[in-house]
């Protein structure tokens, strides 16, 4: 959805907009004034200015880099990723997959994602506390699950093994000499993928192939992707989404918990409203920091009256929370909560938090849906209180932050 605000919704904002003190929470603030294009030592372009990202990431001439794109791509074994894939193949393929995630196809899910949300709430109002960035977690996990397809373990030994493969540090750049440790550490990290692909993504596939369903896998099987290619797909789509959803939602919270005001006027809104709250909030906590491209023909970008040329070959980092504070783009005070900025054509609302081009987030409908149903039911619950601060630390996979020990209590 793109961001236009008429004169009459301005004039009759809440109060409480901005919400000062409702700042970014993740800790990863970014100095856009002084640096909105440069090139670092290592000459990488890190680009902090929201149109050059978005320049970037619309051009044709520009490849995957992110996600280790250059040093595990090729491990698909025959078919490229949609993630890692470029041009007409992966045009066809977001084609033939956005159905999934449309949003006439999201709001099918809507009875779907409520009956989950509600059995965690009531699991957590008989336990009378709990880690929200556990029943986070779980939730992710189910709703992902059904839309992927992975329905076919025990939701319990799926997130347990999805965890320990987050945990795993990302693949090392390619080394110039043989080191057994590093080999010794490689194979070691592949047990979680081996796990996943054993116990959740093996029995989901015997079943579709005998009994196929409206979901990824069953579609993928119909495109003849060996296992390991639709293995590839699951932790992308399902995996990923997972993650960075089970983050957001956890975000979200904190700031509604921490603000009695946001929390009061998140409530009182409609649909549209609050999914304007929740996209503003993930302007500044974006779950993916960082989106890499490489370039496969020279650049050209034109920011505030400079020429900056970027040659084939050269590595393009956006970084995300810049992009995301560049006032130039969101006005005054771009770093605090207001839903109701006045926005130009064509910008997000949520910034660069689900990229854009040709790799936009295809789950971003689903993530704001996901997030919006638990919330508007957790934000009710009687005698609702944050027990302690959760602990945030920095992910280095997406360069972006996780959420945990988030304990709630509930009377």
């Amino acid at each position: 959805m793109l961001a236009a605000v008429n004169k009459q919704e301005i004039e009759n904002k809440p109060a409480g907009c901005p919400y000062h003190g409702a700042a970014q929470i993740t800790g990863d603030h970014v100095t856009l004034r002084t640096r909105p294009i440069e090139q670092d030592g290592s000459g990488v372009w890190q680009i902090r200015s929201y149109t050059a990202a978005k320049a970037i990431l619309r051009s044709n001439g520009i490849k995957q880099a992110g996600f280790q794109a250059e040093t595990i791509g090729s491990l698909a074994l025959g078919k490229e990723p949609m993630l890692y894939l470029d041009g007409a193949e992966h045009h066809q393929l977001r084609k033939q997959t956005a159905r999934f995630f449309t949003p006439k196809a999201v709001k099918t899910y809507d009875g779907m994602i409520g009956r989950f949300v509600d059995q965690m709430l009531d699991e957590l109002r008989t336990a009378g506390k709990g880690d929200l960035s556990k029943l986070t977690m779980k939730l992710a996990v189910l709703v992902a699950a059904e839309v992927v397809g992975l329905t076919n373990s025990h939701i319990d030994g799926l997130s347990r093994r999805l965890g320990k493969f987050f945990e795993v540090d990302p693949p090392a750049e390619p080394a110039e000499k043989f080191s057994i440790i590093e080999t010794i550490k490689g194979l070691w990290g592949q047990i979680p993928l081996l796990s996943f692909y054993w116990f959740d993504v093996r029995p989901a596939i015997r079943n579709r192939q005998s009994e196929p369903q409206d979901d990824l896998i069953s579609y993928l099987l119909t495109q003849e992707y060996t296992s390991m290619q639709i293995l590839t797909e699951c932790l992308l789509f399902g995996a990923a989404g997972m993650a960075t959803t089970r983050e957001f939602i956890s975000a979200a919270a904190l700031h509604f918990l921490q603000h009695d005001q946001m929390r009061a006027d998140y409530l009182a809104a409609d649909v549209d409203q609050r999914h304007a709250m929740l996209r503003e909030i993930l302007r500044l906590e974006p779950v993916v920091g960082e989106l890499s491209r490489r370039a496969t023909k020279p650049l050209t970008l034109e920011v505030d009256g400079q020429t900056f040329d970027i040659p084939e070959g050269d590595l393009i980092r956006m970084n995300v929370y810049g992009t995301n504070l560049d006032e130039h783009t969101f006005g005054d005070d771009p770093e605090l909560v207001c839903p109701h900025r006045e926005l130009a054509r064509g910008v997000h609302d949520a910034g660069m938090s689900f990229g854009d081009g040709h790799h936009r987030c295809p789950g971003a409908y689903i993530a704001i849906e996901e997030t919006d149903i638990f919330l508007t039911r957790f934000l009710q619950m009687d005698g609702l209180r944050l027990v302690q601060e959760p602990t945030i630390k920095r992910n280095e996979v997406v360069k972006g932050y996780e959420i945990r020990e988030f304990m709630v209590r509930v009377d």
